[in-house]
């Protein structure tokens, strides 16, 4: 049982009033079996609901019932979005609202819903950096979050991958995007909207410059549409290469998925001892050798040439490194 979908229940029939049961199942994505069984167990929790039969009938709220979800600040309010990310919160410099809006939805909540929304929170954790790295320091988010908010345009030194490294950017904060861990920023610039690491904001400060973000601008496709034109622009080669079944195993753990799905899209069996080969996305020559450095003997690289020669000469530098005598 869904502590979440029980609460989006009681918060539908109290803004609208009377809803059908398939009304109900429609909004929540759920089935008309569900909508009762939900239905139900708000009763149990002690929520007074009154049905109505006929065609125009449905499940409403008796009159003069509402939650008591009052007393909430605006950043508490916020903070409500990320309720089930402590460790985006903690980031945005929003811990404290969150700790204190989860408090006042408890109190809001009737007895019988918040013991299952307590036992809720005791078994869900999110965690949301990937292995294998430390989490990236952000000391400039919290600004950035209030330039979002407040639509106030920024100034910013930004460090990037190429020459000159270090640069100057003032930019209109459009949305914040949490990735895998690390945080980016969507922002306007004259050049266009463009995307940046927040943990590559060396130094950021607030302009007394207020700006309207577009009617038309929609974050999450915006975004979409950033992750698709970055995997294009990212492999910009492919490579033939040869798999044992070890390596094939080992795959997914030392690849991108990209690579993994190509190999499962194109894989031959070659020879007799379960090797196969298959065509992967590449980045460039010295990205694709280190990537498959990681799999050792259980991958070799056929084709292109300029590739197997980069494998062949590390594969012969390490070779002469390690027959060095003490």
């Amino acid at each position: 049982m869904s502590a979440g979908r029980l609460l989006s229940l009681l918060l539908l029939l109290q803004a609208r009033g009377r809803v059908p049961a398939r009304g109900i199942a429609d909004e929540l994505g759920v089935s008309v079996r569900t909508v009762y069984r939900d239905l139900g167990r708000l009763q149990e929790a002690g929520v007074p609901l009154y049905a109505e039969p006929g065609p125009g009938g449905g499940y409403r709220l008796v009159d003069g019932y509402r939650t008591r979800l009052t007393g909430l600040t605006e950043g508490e309010a916020r903070a409500l979005f990320l309720a089930g990310l402590p460790g985006a919160a903690a980031d945005l410099g929003l811990a404290a609202d969150v700790a204190a809006a989860r408090l006042k939805l408890l109190a809001a909540l009737p007895g019988g819903l918040r013991e299952e929304a307590a036992r809720t929170a005791a078994v869900l954790h999110v965690d949301a950096p990937g292995w294998y790295r430390e989490p990236e320091e952000t000391p400039c988010l919290p600004l950035l979050v209030d330039a979002v908010l407040n639509r106030r345009t920024v100034q910013v030194r930004y460090r990037r991958w190429r020459e000159p490294r270090e640069v100057d950017r003032r930019l209109r904060p459009y949305g914040l995007v949490l990735k895998s861990g690390v945080w980016y920023v969507v922002a306007a610039t004259d050049r266009g909207v463009a995307t940046y690491r927040a943990g590559q904001v060396l130094d950021a400060r607030l302009t007394d410059d207020h700006f309207d973000r577009p009617d038309d601008f929609d974050l999450r496709a915006h975004w979409a549409s950033y992750v698709d034109d970055f995997q294009a622009r990212r492999y910009t080669g492919t490579a033939t290469v040869r798999l044992s079944p070890r390596g094939r195993r080992r795959l997914p753990d030392n690849a991108a998925p990209e690579v993994v799905r190509a190999v499962d899209a194109t894989a031959v069996p070659v020879g007799d001892e379960g090797w196969v080969e298959a065509v992967i996305p590449t980045e460039s020559t010295p990205h694709a050798c280190g990537e498959l450095l990681r799999l050792g003997p259980d991958v070799e690289a056929v084709a292109p040439p300029e590739l197997r020669r980069a494998m062949e000469a590390t594969a012969a530098e390490l070779a002469r490194i390690y027959a060095r005598s003490d």
